[in-house]
C-alpha cells in the first residue's frame, strides 16, 4: 500500500501566500514516509519535470495536478496534461475527461467556504471520480460527514487529503492506495476503489491555531517562485563559510 497525499500548495502558488518551496514539501513528505504526492496549485499546473528526479531520489512519485476554479468552485484535477489549466466550466471538464485519462476529486465539498462544491456535487457528480476527506476536522466539528454520506450513496471512493498550506499540516490524514508506484497506476487504483483513508482528528486548539496562522499568513509578504527553482534550492542548501574560519 502506498501512502499518498493529493492536495498540496507551495510557494509556486499564484493565489495563496505559501512560505515553503516545492523542494521543502518533498523533503517533509519524505520524512513522513509518503510514497506519492501531488502539488495542486490554484489555477496553475506546476511543471513537475525539474522536481521529479529530486522526489524520486527520496522515494516519492510526483503526480501532476491543479486545484482548478470552475464556476467559482474548487476541483482537483490530477494526472491530466496542462490542458487542465483551460478548464473553465463543467462542460469543459467533461470534454477533458473524454480526451484524457486522469482523476477528478471533489475537495472539501461541504466546508463553509464559497469555493466548496456543495450542490454542484449533485449536479455534476458523474464527472467526479472520488471525494476528499479533509484533514481540518475535530472530534466535534467535522464537515466531512456529509461528504462521506454523499460518496457512499453514489458509490464513489474517498481520498484523505491535508490541503497543505503549512508544512505542519501534512501527515494527519492521508490515503493508502493499493497500486504500483507510478501516477497512472495510483489514479486508476483510486477510481477502482482500492484506497483506504487514514484520518486523525485535530484537537480544537490545534485546529484553531492552524486557522489563525493561515489567516495571519494573508498579511505576510509573498515568497515569489524562483525562475530556476533547482538552482535556488542548491543556493539555499550550500554551506556558508564561517567568518572565523582560517585557511591553513
Amino acid at each position: 500500500m502506498l501512502k499518498v497525499e493529493l492536495h498540496t500548495h507551495t510557494s509556486d502558488d499564484p493565489v495563496d501566500p505559501i512560505p515553503y518551496s516545492t523542494f521543502d514539501l518533498i523533503d517533509r513528505a519524505a520524512e513522513l514516509e509518503y510514497d506519492a504526492l501531488a502539488v495542486t496549485l490554484h489555477d496553475r499546473q506546476l511543471e513537475i519535470g525539474c522536481f521529479s528526479e529530486y522526489a524520486a531520489a527520496r522515494g516519492i512519485v510526483l503526480i501532476p495536478g491543479i486545484e482548478r476554479t470552475i464556476d467559482g468552485r474548487h476541483v482537483l484535477l490530477l494526472n491530466f496534461s496542462s490542458a487542465s489549466e483551460s478548464v473553465n466550466s463543467f462542460e469543459d471538464l467533461a470534454r477533458l475527461k473524454a480526451r484524457e485519462p486522469g482523476l477528478v476529486v471533489a475537495p472539501h465539498p461541504y466546508y463553509p467556504a464559497a469555493s466548496a462544491l456543495r450542490g454542484h456535487l449533485n449536479t455534476y457528480g458523474h464527472l467526479f471520480d472520488a471525494v476528499e476527506w479533509n484533514a481540518m476536522f475535530t472530534p466535534f466539528i467535522n464537515f466531512n460527514a456529509l461528504a462521506e454520506r454523499w460518496a457512499r450513496t453514489h458509490g464513489k471512493p474517498m481520498v484523505g487529503n491535508c490541503d497543505v498550506h503549512r508544512l505542519e499540516m501534512l501527515g494527519t490524514t492521508y490515503s493508502l492506495v493499493d497500486a504500483e508506484p507510478n501516477a497512472d497506476a495510483i489514479c486508476q487504483a483510486i477510481v477502482a476503489g482500492r484506497v483506504h483513508v487514514v484520518a486523525h482528528p485535530l484537537t480544537f486548539v490545534a485546529a484553531a491555531r492552524m486557522m489563525a496562522r493561515l489567516y495571519a499568513g494573508n498579511f505576510m509578504p509573498r515568497v515569489h517562485p524562483e525562475t530556476d527553482p533547482v538552482a535556488a534550492h542548491h543556493r539555499r542548501r550550500a554551506p556558508v563559510a564561517s567568518p572565523l574560519a582560517i585557511d591553513i
